[in-house]
């Protein structure tokens, strides 16, 4: 890198020069001297959130009480569903929003594995998100102990080794579970050629879009994709615990039941058949009453993101996750390691930094001095730093600003002022 590229100054005329910087101004930034990298794990609050639930509490709910069901919030589910499925590639009628993540990927691997009952293999890999993997494995008792389920392994603790995972494919793999970037070194799969893997061997694939929705680019039918779930609080922006939403290809919808079958999924809710019927389409897989104020809470966010463009957020997306690790590389002296994939196509929207004091480190990143900035990332076990970019919000001189404090708390030691004991959320 050339050193005018390290400047402050070169990160300032980036910003300037960037054509998404509008959407900044519309969250809710609060401190100034707050830099905020970890909208990978909770997004920031738009503007027009707060003003839509002002007005979804005093006006929907407060004037005009349960008549709101029909004018407002009865079809938000699936009207929510469709402008998602502009985000991801899919078509309307594909995805809905409901329940949160680990209930839908129940919903959704249970459904699987029960259209096909001759098959007994599950496969994964090491890096996937726990609560897919405790659902999996709840799945397996609930049917009896008769599936296995394999992890795919990595050699380097960044990637995943696609050999060793087409390895574990085979002809009675039922199910494939991934996450399309993983949660901490965000390594991203590519996911025709793993689609193409899982249908030559005849098995289903369902994606955890957990960390890739509104931060990449996710082309849910030009990749042939089965099965899919994803959180909206992150890269979308939904708000802390927001609804979640799950994608059926068309075509499998017709042939796979929701398991969990509740009354907002019945094909009549209103008659109050005492007999359940499945509604038609991606409907089916509702199941109990929407959380109205945190479902209409999603939109706003959306929104923002369907008006800047996904393929707009991912290369910018791209540009700042590889300017911030062109700086990170004056940081190697103090005992800094990646924990990131190199190439720029097989990688998330987060960076992944190592260091034996990661832990401490982050503390001292969150709670500075006086006359610091206080960064916000996370920390994942045993050692990874997170830091979550998110393009609509986070600028070149914030990434710039973090490194430079990076150095100065191991340069000082400043991080031995901070405890080993961690906090309930890291």
């Amino acid at each position: 890198m050339k050193p005018d590229e390290t400047s402050k100054a070169f990160a300032q005329k980036l910003d300037e020069n960037d054509e998404l910087k509008k959407f900044r101004r519309l969250f809710f930034l609060g401190d100034e001297n707050t830099i905020y990298l970890d909208g990978n794990s909770l997004g920031r609050l738009p503007l027009k959130t707060k003003q839509l639930i002002t007005e979804t509490v005093n006006d929907q709910w407060g004037n005009q009480l349960i008549e709101s069901w029909n004018r407002n919030w009865y079809n938000k589910p699936v009207e929510l569903g469709d402008k998602i499925a502009e985000l991801t590639g899919a078509a309307p009628g594909e995805i809905i929003v409901c329940d949160n993540t680990s209930a839908n990927l129940y919903k959704l691997a249970h459904a699987a594995l029960k259209l096909q009952p001759k098959k007994n293999r599950i496969v994964s890999d090491v890096f996937n998100f726990p609560t897919d993997l405790y659902i999996l494995q709840g799945l397996i008792n609930d049917f009896g102990n008769r599936h296995e389920l394999v992890l795919a392994r990595s050699t380097d603790n960044i990637t995943i080794d696609l050999a060793d995972l087409q390895e574990k494919i085979d002809e009675n793999t039922a199910l494939i579970v991934l996450s399309l970037v993983a949660f901490k070194s965000s390594f991203l799969y590519n996911a025709l050629g793993v689609n193409r893997m899982a249908h030559k061997k005849g098995a289903l694939l369902l994606w955890d879009l957990s960390h890739a929705t509104g931060a990449v680019e996710v082309e849910l039918n030009k990749t042939d994709a089965d099965l899919a779930v994803g959180c909206t609080y992150k890269y979308l922006n939904g708000g802390p615990g927001s609804p979640a939403y799950l994608y059926v290809r068309k075509d499998l919808q017709e042939k796979i039941s929701n398991p969990i079958q509740g009354w907002f999924g019945e094909h009549n809710p209103f008659l109050f058949d005492l007999n359940y019927r499945p509604a038609n389409g991606i409907k089916k897989f509702l199941t109990g009453t929407p959380p109205i104020l945190s479902l209409l809470a999603i939109e706003p966010g959306i929104d923002m993101l369907l008006q800047a463009g996904i393929q707009k957020i991912a290369e910018k997306s791209r540009r700042q996750t590889s300017y911030f690790i062109s700086l990170l590389q004056s940081l190697v002296p103090f005992g800094f390691t990646a924990g990131y994939p190199q190439e720029p196509e097989s990688r998330g929207s987060h960076v992944s930094l190592k260091h034996p004091e990661g832990y401490r480190i982050t503390r001292a990143l969150i709670n500075p001095g006086k006359s610091t900035p206080r960064i916000i990332p996370d920390f994942r076990e045993p050692d990874n730093i997170r830091f979550g970019i998110t393009p609509l919000y986070t600028t070149y001189t914030e990434l710039w600003q973090t490194i430079q404090r990076l150095r100065e708390i191991v340069v000082t030691r400043e991080y031995e002022n901070f405890s080993q004991d961690k906090n309930a959320v890291t």
